[in-house]
């Protein structure tokens, strides 16, 4: 049972806990949700609720969404929030990962997720950022459940193929610019490299190597780690369609088993029919010999009794003796009748 509970928590089958809430860490019903929202007490990731302010978003609430805005605009206006954002949150720690909504939703607009390398960094910054202000708007934060945010965003919009558009329950993510993601991330590991504060000690041997590389060996490095990562997070999206295969194959083959099945049972019922009609026709064979043989019986019955009528027919009758014909025997009955005897 307990092996059940833990292999179904966080998902459709599980009626207790919400799987939206575990996955997104963001439930469109909120506290009149039926299912409980498990917050976690600490963790890596921090959400902070309706940070940024998309102008779509205001476009689409204003004037029924006459307003257009200009791509170039709207993606200028974005990485400037999400540069500003970023260098303040760095402040606290070494970032791994920082995500942005552009989902209509209320529960999912505008929401801002950042995931520390360590617990310790998260809780710092959700210290620190209690009470204050950002673009006149206070700061919400609080800790998600939320780890691979591969579950939590909407593949098909990756794609270009959501239908449900901007209130879709998945994450629809803001994508900052390619070369200001790279040169946040390269900023980040100079800082935290000069600093030393990242989890792992440095040896002075590292230091005195690290100071005397070249500015172009460092941008070589950085490229290098760049496309590590690449790799990697590639690594990662073909194991996850190797297990989307796997899955597929699993299921696959659950049907053909399922099918197998059923044509197994189908061949046992035709069988056990077949049986029981060969059956049902040995029996009526046998009825209709047992009923031939009586009525042979009874045909030789019948033409025994018919013989013997005609021999009895063709039998002259015995002819009664007539009277007077013996006087002897007459006169010995008359005796008889009266009581006497014949005289000597």
């Amino acid at each position: 049972m307990a092996d059940r509970l833990a292999q179904i928590f966080g998902t459709e089958k599980d009626k207790v806990n919400c799987p939206f809430y575990f996955k997104i860490g963001a439930c469109r019903h909120g506290d009149r949700c039926s299912r409980v929202h498990n917050k976690p007490s600490l963790s890596q990731t921090l959400i902070f609720h309706n940070m940024y302010v998309n102008p779509t978003s205001v476009a689409v609430a204003v004037d029924g969404g006459s307003l257009e805005v200009d791509d170039t605009e709207a993606q200028q206006h974005f990485d400037e929030f999400y540069e500003d954002v970023w260098e303040e949150l760095g402040n606290f720690g070494e970032i791994e990962e920082m995500h942005v909504t552009a989902n209509l939703g209320d529960h999912l607009s505008g929401n801002l997720y950042v995931k520390y390398g360590r617990e310790e960094e998260a809780v710092a910054a959700i210290t620190k950022l209690q009470g204050r202000f950002y673009a006149g708007r206070p700061i919400l934060g609080e800790f998600s459940p939320v780890t691979d945010f591969r579950e939590a965003r909407c593949r098909q919009y990756d794609v270009g193929e959501c239908t449900r558009g901007g209130f879709c329950n998945f994450i629809h993510e803001c994508k900052p610019s390619k070369d200001l993601v790279r040169d946040l991330y390269r900023r980040q590991r100079k800082k935290y490299r000069k600093s030393g504060s990242r989890s792992r000690s440095r040896s002075p041997r590292r230091d005195r190597r690290d100071r005397s590389r070249s500015p172009r060996r460092s941008d070589r490095d950085y490229r290098d780690r760049d496309r590590d990562r690449g790799d990697r997070d590639r690594r990662d999206r073909d194991r996850g369609g190797d297990r989307d295969r796997d899955r597929d194959r699993d299921r696959r083959d659950r049907d053909r088993d399922g099918d197998r099945g059923r044509d197994d049972r189908d061949r046992r019922d035709r069988d056990r029919d077949g049986d029981r009609d060969r059956r049902d026709r040995d029996r009526d064979r046998d009825s209709g010999r047992d009923r031939d043989r009586r009525d042979d019986r009874e045909r030789d019955r019948g033409s025994n009794r018919d013989s013997n009528t005609e021999e009895n027919r063709e039998q002259p009758p015995t002819a009664a003796a007539a009277p007077g014909s013996n006087p002897e025997a007459d006169y010995e009955q008359l005796l008889a009748a009266i009581g006497q005897s014949k005289p000597e």
